[in-house]
């Protein structure tokens, strides 16, 4: 059951990412230091307050209940310095292992590709790319004065959730158009149970960050 967070303030609400409606969308700070994000629901209700540690040599991320960043809830590290076959564990605040992400390897310089584990290493989903020409373009112009501004309005890559190549897609995160490129949408497009969610939002917020990098 979804929690009514248009009738409380973010102040005094501890939220955890399963108790949320669709869509979402995943809002980068800009103007900081910090690789942040915040995941709102579609009512303006924060879900998720998202913070990647600075000058670390292996990823790690953090993921508060709220912008106050008052309690982490979720933990997101990487097993190795930062490479094409590095995986992304992710734990609850109880230390537990939900399950990792994990980026397939040299196929990703073309086409954005990866795969999501349960905490026994058995793959749930597939993320890929959509139309990997997108991210292509919004790169190449991004090194362009001027043209640069207005990527993010050109060029918006999607990716998908699916069990296997062969099955529809669950979800879709959506780059949206703005400057900066900042602001992503995550849409269900068929039932997936709590647990589900939660592995697969977490694995797109590690995603998020790495393909958001690369342009």
């Amino acid at each position: 059951m979804s929690l009514d967070t248009t009738l409380l303030d973010d102040s005094t609400i501890e939220t955890n990412i399963k108790e949320f409606s669709f869509p979402l969308s995943f809002e980068f700070k800009i103007g900081t230091f910090s690789n942040d994000f915040i995941v709102r629901e579609d009512t303006g209700g924060t879900v998720a307050y998202v913070r990647q540690k600075m000058f670390k040599f292996k990823e790690a991320i953090q993921v508060f209940s709220n912008e106050q960043r008052a309690k982490v809830v979720y933990t997101i590290d990487a097993d190795r310095i930062i490479d094409f076959n590095a995986s992304y564990s992710f734990k609850n605040e109880e230390e537990e292992l939900l399950g990792k992400v994990g980026r397939k390897g040299m196929r990703s310089l073309w086409k954005a590709s990866y795969e999501i584990f349960d905490n026994e290493s058995s793959i749930l989903f597939h993320i890929k790319e959509e139309n990997p020409w997108a991210k292509i373009f919004d790169s190449l112009l991004g090194e362009v004065p001027v043209l640069s501004f207005f990527t993010g309005y050109l060029f918006n890559p999607k990716y998908i959730v699916s069990k296997t190549k062969n099955t529809p897609p669950v979800l879709r995160l959506s780059k949206e158009p703005s400057f900066f490129g900042r602001k992503f949408k995550l849409e269900k497009l068929s039932d997936i149970s709590h647990q589900e969610s939660e592995q697969i939002i977490l694995s797109l917020m590690m995603m998020t960050l790495l393909e958001r990098r690369r342009g």
